[in-house]
């Protein structure tokens, strides 16, 4: 069994008021393999004409990669993509040079419950051409009584069609019993497992939805017990090339790369387009590393 490191995510806010938990990154860890963000976002309720909607905004050098377990999300971007998302489905935009995009819940939305993922681009496709995949149908099988469903990468003899440039993998695992399972891990890889709904036993070691449990290279397996009604994310990957910077919606090798991008979206630059339909355009707040 692996050492476990222990991470509690941050409650943070999301477009208008909507509070999530961050997994990723945090203070104690910034990556796991290219996976740099991961916000769990619910389960929510929304009052009548209520739901999250959430302006256009860009992104550059990442893959954003989003897993719905309740609720309907409409996507559209600027190649002009406009896509329903709804529960054991995936979304994976590549933004590469720069892309922008809207998210909202639909007219009769009631409640919302997904995780929200970022993957860093290595640095040879970090400026490649954007686009937009949709994956309705997944891997998925059982093992004793859960049901795991491969949402990237390979896991044995599965393998996701989500087009990434990384060795990574995602997976969603589920159990309405109480259940065990032995899953095999790549030694080459780094991991990361977040409970969704419930709780687990990972070892001897308990962990809900408050903490996010990370393992180094080197594990062959993880020994897993889930309780009654539990659902986890697992993310894992082999460790990035170089750290990668971060400032608000985007990603680069560079601080430099992330300021041209930024002042490229304030100058309103044809380089992120412009979303169909959309009405409200999200302004960048001042770059980090720059003091007023």
């Amino acid at each position: 069994m692996p050492l476990i490191e222990r991470i509690t995510p941050r409650s943070t806010t999301l477009g208008e008021g909507m509070q999530v938990s961050r997994a990723l990154p945090t203070r104690e860890r910034r990556m796991i393999g290219a996976w740099c963000f991961l916000d769990h976002l619910g389960p929510v309720e929304f009052a009548p004409g209520g739901g999250m909607h959430v302006g256009a905004h860009p992104h550059t050098a990442l893959q954003t990669f989003t897993w719905l377990i309740e609720g309907e999300v409409l996507h559209r971007d600027s190649l002009g993509s406009e896509q329903v998302i709804r529960p054991g489905q995936v979304n994976l935009m590549t933004a590469g040079h720069g892309i922008a995009h809207t998210e909202d819940s639909l007219p009769d939305a009631r409640r919302l419950h997904a995780a929200q993922l970022w993957i860093a681009l290595p640095a040879a496709m970090a400026d490649c051409p954007p686009a937009f995949e949709h994956h309705p149908t997944l891997p998925c099988w059982q093992e004793g009584a859960c049901t795991l469903t491969l949402l990237a990468g390979r896991h044995g003899q599965h393998h996701a069609p989500a087009r990434v440039h990384s060795p990574l993998m995602a997976m969603d695992i589920f159990s309405d019993a109480e259940a065990r399972l032995n899953l095999p891990l790549d030694p080459a890889f780094e991991y990361g497992i977040l409970p969704l709904t419930g709780s687990l036993r990972i070892g001897d070691a308990q962990f809900d939805g408050e903490t996010f449990a990370c393992f180094a290279p080197g594990g062959t397996a993880l020994s897993l017990t889930l309780a009654p009604g539990t659902r986890l994310l697992l993310i894992g990957g082999e460790p990035f090339e170089t750290p990668v910077h971060m400032a608000w919606n985007f990603v680069g090798h560079s601080r430099e790369a992330i300021a041209a991008a930024q002042h490229d979206w304030e100058a309103g630059s044809p380089r992120f387009g412009v979303v169909p339909g959309s009405t409200r355009r999200l302004a960048a707040p001042p770059l980090p590393w720059i003091r007023e």
